[in-house]
């Protein structure tokens, strides 16, 4: 099983964490939700598989390209 690091596209806050660790995703589900410059941005899963570990909670700043959660795949 590979884990797939899930990254923040932009710098913000965590607005709304959407998704728990053993939540089985599909590629594209939205994990949370970021707020920058009064804008929702989504940070989605790039690949199938289980939720293993969020390194953010909500209200928490992020940077770009921080790893916000971590993925297992098949």
């Amino acid at each position: 099983m590979a884990k797939i690091e899930v990254t923040s596209e932009v710098t913000g806050n965590v607005w709304k964490v959407q998704a728990k660790v053993g939540d089985v995703l599909a590629a594209e589900d939205v994990i949370m939700i970021l707020e920058s410059m009064k804008m929702e941005i989504p940070i989605e899963s790039s690949v199938a598989g289980t939720l293993v570990e969020l390194l953010v909670a909500e209200e928490d700043s992020v940077d770009e390209d921080q790893i916000v959660a971590v993925i297992e795949s098949s």
